[in-house]
């Protein structure tokens, strides 16, 4: 059951949880959320009009939030630097956490599919950051141990006020580049020795293939509501609001996997 303190609406309970500051808190609520979600005991009220008491989202006072170019990278020949890698996906997962409960409880009036979408992803994010940060522990550090950046969630707060920016430019781009970024790093930890992360890292590949796919579900179909060409307007919206530059190597197979069209992924080559 559901903490007796937490809404029993939906998109009410994503904001409370988008609150909590406690990372392991926030990721046992999003799973008892998900829980009650499936039996019926959070109702939804796709119309409400919501508002945060800032600050969101909640986080801890560790880690510390650095520039990205201020993130060391370290040797993986080390513990200490498979550690730093292992707490940099434990980072990102608990922030993938943070925008799937955004975009649930932020934007008003979509259809029920929608929320059940991204309430579904923020359970697969929470568990993907349960299974790294335990990994973590298991090599006898902790999440907040070193610095770590907040590109994610700085795209997320320049896009709040349109969901098409924010479904264009999170999921479709700084979500899909961890579809790139995925093997390579497996193949480290695996050349490192570390299999139990390398397993995790193919469950995450695996769920964020479907979480990407969510995105470009939801950006064709606003395009649709829109009457806007969805290749023209990612490219306007992407120089709009500065995202980043798509690099390669890409994972081909699994953006087309994730529902990416074949002039899409002509377009990053």
């Amino acid at each position: 059951m559901i903490d007796n303190s937490e809404p029993k609406e939906l998109r009410q309970a994503a904001l409370f949880w988008l609150s909590e500051p406690d990372p392991a808190s926030k990721a046992e609520g999003v799973r008892l959320l998900a829980q009650a979600w499936q039996s019926g005991d959070v109702m939804l009220d796709a119309h409400a009009t919501l508002s945060a008491q800032p600050p969101i989202p909640g986080q801890p006072l560790k880690p510390e939030l650095v520039s990205p170019r201020l993130v060391k990278h370290r040797s993986m020949n080390t513990l200490e630097g498979r550690a730093t890698l292992i707490h940099a996906l434990v980072h990102i997962e608990f922030t993938a956490i943070n925008l799937a409960l955004d975009a649930l409880w932020r934007y008003p009036d979509m259809p029920r599919e929608y929320y059940a979408d991204w309430l579904q992803v923020a359970q697969e994010e929470a568990l993907h950051f349960s299974l790294l940060a335990d990994h973590l522990r298991g090599m006898g550090y902790a999440y907040g141990d070193f610095p770590a950046h907040n590109s994610l969630w700085e795209m997320a707060a320049k896009t709040q006020d349109d969901i098409l920016a924010r479904i264009a430019l999170v999921p479709r781009t700084m979500e899909a580049r961890g579809l790139d970024a995925a093997p390579p790093v497996r193949a480290k930890l695996a050349q490192a020795g570390d299999m139990a992360a390398a397993a995790i890292l193919d469950i995450i590949l695996r769920d964020e293939i479907g979480h990407v796919g969510i995105g470009n579900r939801w950006y064709g179909w606003l395009c649709e509501q829109r009457g806007l060409e969805p290749v023209n307007t990612y490219a306007r919206l992407a120089a709009e609001y500065h995202a980043p530059v798509m690099r390669g190597p890409f994972n081909l197979e699994a953006r087309r996997a994730a529902g990416f069209s074949e002039i899409e992924l002509a377009a990053l080559k």
